[in-house]
């Protein structure tokens, strides 16, 4: 059994999907009383495309809030309306939750309109003008840039507008390239922003899953590791292995080099993140 680890400067975040079920839902509650021995800052909820989540996400929030845990759930603009925003974030508030993860989210399926927010950076603004300092806001990048970006440049640019908003810390898309973080990290700071850039780390446990997933989110998967992992083909304790000890060199080259935390898409387990963080020296 894994001990407590000693995690005094609250190195990780880990995020979660909303459950559809009951059962799910108490799954993913013994899941995150397993990751909390590594005293992480906070659990982050996701939140569907155009809300379709929004009372899952937010009682998913509210029931680890209540094992005595930090939560930040994300909330996307997208399809939806200022009255609608202002809600969620006066339930929120009005809550105790004092975090979120402001995105711009996916348009849904055969919806048209993307509503009364057309980027995050109106999102951010909106936050800040309705609630002043109450809420952490945490923005999301993409070192290896955003998939429908027209340019690099462009795609810096409304990050950067994220940033001036209000944000007071980023979160960015998983990758398995240190370089492509590094490089993003250093023209941050050549541009002036200062807040902190958290790398967002997924575990690999299966590879058909991540190749879809990459493909979508425009993550680079090193031609070295795709070719190990396809060599691999159903064997998954072998890609779990190989994945484990990959992701842990990354986690670890990471933070010597000065990232100031790692944010784990957990998919929902605790056991490949477990097993990532008891190689790392922290």
């Amino acid at each position: 059994m894994l001990e407590t680890i000693n995690n005094d400067s609250e190195l990780f975040s880990f995020e979660f999907y909303p459950p559809k079920t009951e059962e799910g839902q108490v799954s993913l509650l013994e899941v995150i009383d397993k990751l909390a021995v590594a005293k992480p800052e906070f659990f982050s909820v996701t939140f569907g495309a155009g809300g379709s989540t929004r009372d899952k996400t937010f009682d998913t929030v509210m029931a680890i809030k209540a094992k005595g845990y930090s939560a930040a759930p994300h909330l996307s603009c997208v399809a939806s309306t200022k009255e609608n925003i202002k809600a969620i974030i006066d339930t929120y508030s009005a809550n105790g939750i004092n975090k979120i993860v402001a995105l711009r989210g996916d348009l849904p399926s055969g919806m048209l309109s993307a509503g009364e927010f057309r980027y995050a950076n109106e999102l951010v603004d909106f936050i800040r003008k309705e609630t002043g300092d109450h809420f952490e806001i945490h923005v999301a990048a993409y070192p290896e840039v955003h998939p429908q970006a027209m340019t690099a440049d462009a795609d810096f640019k409304n990050f950067k507008r994220k940033v001036d908003a209000g944000a007071n810390a980023v979160i960015t898309q998983y990758f398995y390239n240190a370089e492509a973080y590094f490089y993003f990290v250093e023209r941050c700071e050549q541009n002036g922003i200062t807040v902190p850039i958290v790398p967002g780390i997924m575990p690999i446990t299966q590879f058909a899953q991540l190749s879809r997933f990459s493909e979508m989110c425009g993550a680079d998967i090193p031609r070295w590791l795709r070719k190990r992992l396809e060599a691999y083909g159903d064997d998954r304790d072998s890609i779990q292995a190989l994945g484990v000890d990959f992701v842990s060199q990354l986690c670890q080259r990471l933070l010597d080099n000065g990232a100031p935390g790692i944010h784990f898409y957990t998919m929902n387990q605790a056991a490949p993140t477990l097993a990532i963080i008891e190689n790392l020296s922290v």
